[in-house]
C-alpha cells in the first residue's frame, strides 16, 4: 500500500488528480492525503490555539467532501483511504517529520499546478516538497468529456414549401 500526499487548495478540480493517480498506479492500493500548508503565526495567542484549528476545516466545502466520498466508492478496490491534513510550519525539517509520521511514499502534483492560498497564512507547498527528499510525481489531469446528445431537427417539408411561395 502506497501513501500519496496531494497538495491542494480544496477546489473541486483538484480532486481529479485521483483519476490520474489510479491510472498511474493501476496495481497499487492507495492512501491519499490532501494537504494544505500554513506558516506558523508569530502571535502567542495563535500558537496557544493551534490545537483548536477546527476553523481551518471550514475552508473545505461540503462539495469537496462529497467528491472524495464519490471517489472512494468509485475506486473502492484500489483506494483504501482518502483524508485531509494540514501542515503547520515553514521548515523543511518539520515537513520531513510530517512526511515520516504519515509514512508518505510520494507527493503528487498536477502537471500544471498553480498554488492558491486559502488564507493569509497559506504557504506554497512546493518550497517544502521539492526539498523534502520525498519522491515528487507530476501527473496529467484527466479531462473528462461529456458526450453531447445532439438531436437532429427536421423541418416538415410542408413548412419548407410554404415558405418558398
Amino acid at each position: 500500500m502506497k501513501t500519496v500526499l496531494v497538495p491542494t487548495d480544496f477546489n473541486l478540480e483538484s480532486t481529479k488528480i485521483i483519476d490520474a493517480l489510479v491510472e498511474a498506479q493501476p496495481n497499487e492500493s492507495l492512501n491519499i492525503i490532501f494537504l494544505h500548508a500554513f506558516k506558523l503565526s508569530d502571535s502567542i495567542t495563535d500558537m496557544l490555539m493551534l490545537s483548536r484549528r477546527s476553523r481551518d476545516y471550514e475552508n473545505v466545502s461540503d462539495e469537496f467532501y462529497q467528491k472524495l466520498e464519490t471517489y472512494k466508492r468509485q475506486y473502492a478496490n484500489q483506494i483504501h483511504n482518502i483524508g485531509i491534513e494540514y501542515f503547520y510550519g515553514s521548515t523543511v525539517f518539520a515537513f520531513k517529520n510530517f512526511i515520516e509520521a504519515f509514512e508518505v511514499d510520494y507527493i503528487a502534483y498536477p502537471k500544471n499546478y498553480n498554488f492558491q492560498a486559502i488564507n493569509k497564512y497559506s504557504i506554497n507547498p512546493k518550497y517544502l516538497t521539492e526539498r523534502s527528499g520525498c519522491e515528487v510525481m507530476y501527473l496529467n489531469m484527466m479531462k473528462l468529456h461529456v458526450q453531447e446528445n445532439l438531436i437532429e431537427t427536421r423541418i416538415p417539408e410542408t413548412r419548407l414549401q410554404g415558405s418558398n411561395a
